[in-house]
């Protein structure tokens, strides 16, 4: 098994004011990286974005971001199980300093840029909100940066809602080869779950497994704020736990100019998606309130 290869546990990054700073160095890649800057009430924290492209995106929390001599503020949520949230766009090559008067908790998805794009403040009515799967494969999808208005170099930005005890990321599906139907996309999963009455933690299951000529075996429970990379193969399922909702933020990136998210599903699982035509979503969803798509 690769569980140790591809699982980033919480923590193992960590320093200073970052809980998680996965660099694409660090991951091992060309693509992909994600920080999550933990902030008390009234600090601030100054960064570059380097090369790299990225949103200012509040997991807790809400914060200004300076950047390019303007100030944005962002108003946030009070949990990624509680609703959406408005977040910021930063380009490559720029200087920004994030400040949060009450603190809170800020994700970085980040993403090698080879454009230069204008600062882009995004409210939570552009996020594109849907339920997709149903019965126990149902789930909640909030898209940040594939589909909507915002149009980023390379970066894709979506998070998951998953009801405890369903299954995600389902039926399996890769992004490793550059097809009419298919990109090549570096994907990070980072996880949070809802706790038990007593506050004990909640967790779920990752699978990946092989692709044609994609050797990688990842079986591995997951807990609130692992990270697990997913270079290449078959991802799916990821699985909540009963009893525990799931949360999980997805960052994709690769080489294509386009920007788009084409996979191509396991031909062995595929038919699952063909049942989903004569079933219901699960009743919990959505777990948080979802924009009206027009």
């Amino acid at each position: 098994m690769d569980n140790e290869k591809y699982l980033i546990t919480a923590g193992q990054t960590a320093h200073g004011k970052y809980e998680t700073d996965l660099t694409i160095d660090r991951a091992g890649w060309e693509w992909s990286a994600i920080a999550v800057l933990a902030l008390k009430a009234g600090e601030s924290e100054t960064r570059d974005s380097g090369e790299t492209e990225l949103l200012v995106l509040p997991l807790e929390g809400s914060c200004t971001v300076t950047v390019d001599g303007a100030e944005y503020a962002i108003t946030g949520r009070d949990s990624v199980f509680i609703g959406i949230t408005d977040y910021l766009y930063i380009p490559r090559g720029k200087t920004f300093t994030v400040t949060s008067e009450k603190g809170g908790r800020f994700c970085l998805p980040a993403a090698k840029s080879t454009k230069d794009l204008p600062v882009r403040y995004c409210p939570v009515e552009e996020v594109i909100t849907s339920l997709r799967g149903t019965g126990n494969c149902s789930r909640q999808v909030n898209n940040y940066s594939i589909g909507n208005k915002l149009q980023p170099s390379h970066l894709l930005v979506t998070e998951v809602l998953t009801p405890g005890g369903n299954w995600s990321s389902y039926p399996p599906h890769k992004h490793d080869e550059h097809t009419a139907d298919e990109r090549i996309l570096e994907e990070i999963y980072y996880y949070e779950f809802t706790e038990s009455p007593d506050a004990a933690p909640g967790f779920g299951i990752q699978r990946i497994y092989p692709s044609p000529g994609k050797d990688i075996d990842v079986c591995t429970e997951v807990r609130a704020r692992d990270v697990v990379i997913m270079p290449y193969g078959y991802h799916g399922p990821s699985i909540a736990a009963p009893g525990y909702h799931m949360y999980y933020l997805n960052v994709m990136a690769g080489p294509a100019e386009d920007a788009a998210w084409m996979v191509t599903h396991d031909p062995h699982h595929d038919w699952v998606r063909q049942t989903w035509e004569d079933e219901a979503a699960d009743p919990r969803l959505p777990l948080t309130p979802m924009n009206e798509q027009h």
